[in-house]
């Protein structure tokens, strides 16, 4: 269970690899950290993509959008991708890396009242 299937397409050890590479390198608090200070430098009008390579960067990505746009009336943020866009079954044939890549992005609307 812990290598996957006979069909997957992923090394055994990538998955561990990446896992080591993600505590050792604290990946997702960076990335916490990261979209908070992207977002109190945003002027309005501007726009945050992040392109996301695995489902817990995506999970946090996903989660902070949504946090940031949840209140309709009085966001600050709204949100330019509903879903996430992935990459097209052309681009794949040309560069399969691509298959796990999803892209989110918002845009500041206006600056909070306070």
């Amino acid at each position: 269970k812990a290598i996957g299937g006979k069909n997957s397409r992923v090394h055994p050890a990538t998955k561990t690899f990446q896992a080591i590479r993600i505590e050792v390198n604290d990946e997702l608090e960076r990335l916490k950290t990261s979209l908070k200070l992207w977002t109190q430098l945003l002027e309005p009008g501007g726009r945050i993509a992040v392109i996301s390579f695995h489902s817990l960067e995506d999970r946090i990505v996903k989660h902070y959008f949504k946090e940031l746009t949840e209140s309709k009336y009085e966001s600050e943020y709204t949100l330019l991708t509903k879903k996430p866009i992935t990459a097209s079954e052309l681009e794949l044939k040309t560069n399969p890396r691509a298959r796990s890549a999803k892209l989110r992005a918002v845009v500041k609307i206006k600056t909070r009242k306070e």
